[in-house]
């Protein structure tokens, strides 16, 4: 969507029929307040949507961390066997795909708890826009009756009723198409190859190191044992 749901639900909430009404020039007051409710209908859509994009995220995510500990354990029972066996060439490649498993870790972990704030949130988007949406329908029937009581009374009186609501039927124009479109401007972003080649040598040289400093703690773990 172009709009942000946070910006397109607040602004919804905010706003009120009746000051819709008034702020559209040369629209049916009938016409905006239906157009409004059925905006309501559609937003509740693409909350419902967002919503159900970030539970699949989530199941994701929490099933990626679940695999990876099994893993992680798998892999712990593994280096003890190689270590025992003499293999230190084996015991490195399974710490190596330890630590690709624990710096993935914090990730998901996040992932997650984003994905449950995410959720909370949207839970109660939906929420506040169909309490919104009772009060709409609320106010345009009593629209409705406040105009069957207006168009009543000359007639009552004997007089002809007017015709001064199909007068104003002019542009009837949604109350809610206004979209703001935001950019992000990302100028001045410079990328020093060199540098991105030094900083990836160093971070290999220090992962070398910390599976080097791994095997040697499981061989001291084992000679303690």
């Amino acid at each position: 969507m172009t709009e942000n749901i946070t910006s397109r639900v607040g602004r919804i909430i905010s706003g009120g029929l009746h000051q819709l009404v008034d702020a559209v020039e040369n629209a049916a007051p009938e016409t905006v307040m239906e157009q409004a409710i059925r905006e309501i209908d559609s937003a509740i859509e693409d909350v419902r949507a967002e919503l159900g994009k970030e539970l699949a995220t989530k199941h994701l995510a929490s099933k990626r961390l679940t695999d990876a500990e099994v893993k992680h354990t798998d892999l712990s029972a593994k280096i003890t066997v190689a270590i025992q066996e003499n293999r230190e060439d084996l015991a490195e490649a399974a710490i190596a795909q330890q630590l690709d498993l624990e710096a993935q870790r914090p990730v998901l972990e996040k992932t997650i708890r984003e994905c449950d704030e995410k959720e909370r949130e949207l839970e109660g988007f939906i929420s506040a826009l169909q309490a919104k949406k009772r009060e709409m329908k609320e106010e345009l029937r009593e629209f409705r009756q406040s105009r069957a009581r207006t168009l009543a009374a000359p007639a009552a009186a004997g007089q002809p009723a007017t015709a001064s609501l199909e007068s104003r039927v002019a542009h009837a124009e949604s109350a809610f198409d206004r979209i703001q479109e935001k950019q992000t401007n990302l100028s001045g972003l410079r990328s020093d190859l060199r540098t991105a080649s030094q900083l990836a040598e160093l971070e290999e040289l220090a992962r070398k190191n910390r599976i080097q400093e791994r095997l040697a703690a499981a061989k001291a773990a084992m000679k303690k044992a």
